[in-house]
């Protein structure tokens, strides 16, 4: 059994940092569990280009308000606490955030905590193998 309190992980490895945003990555690839999650914080009024060519990602929005362009069809969502977007389709997409968002975020395959996005929003395929 693993239980872990998202308090633990500020200013740690896990605890990354960007001018838009900060995500705390809970569970990685090496507790070998077949997905990674994190706790992913998104700053008012920046705009955010990802595209997860090598992952499915699920989002649940926790806390804040936000607008989610799929930028392959330019349908427009509206995100709010409660709300849950999959990226089952490898979607390219932006969020807006309209207030400060917390959200829940699970990939598979799962990341190890060190990819970092390239310039068209996209990590890596890293592949690591569980940990003793």
């Amino acid at each position: 059994m693993i239980v872990k309190n998202v308090g633990d992980l500020d200013d740690t490895d896990r605890d990354i940092r960007t001018p838009n945003w900060r995500s705390k990555r809970i569970v990685l690839a090496k507790e070998g569990v077949g997905f990674s999650v994190h706790e992913t914080t998104l700053y008012a009024g920046t705009v955010n280009d990802f595209w997860y060519a090598n992952h499915i990602e699920a989002v649940f929005v926790v806390e804040g308000e936000g607008e989610l362009l799929d930028k392959g069809t330019g349908e427009i969502h509206q995100l709010r606490p409660g709300s849950l977007y999959l990226l089952d389709k490898h979607d390219h997409h932006q969020l807006r955030p309209k207030t400060e968002m917390r959200t829940v975020c699970v990939f598979n395959p799962p990341v190890t905590g060190r990819e970092v996005h390239d310039e068209n929003g996209v990590y890596p395929l890293i592949v690591e193998e569980k940990s003793a």
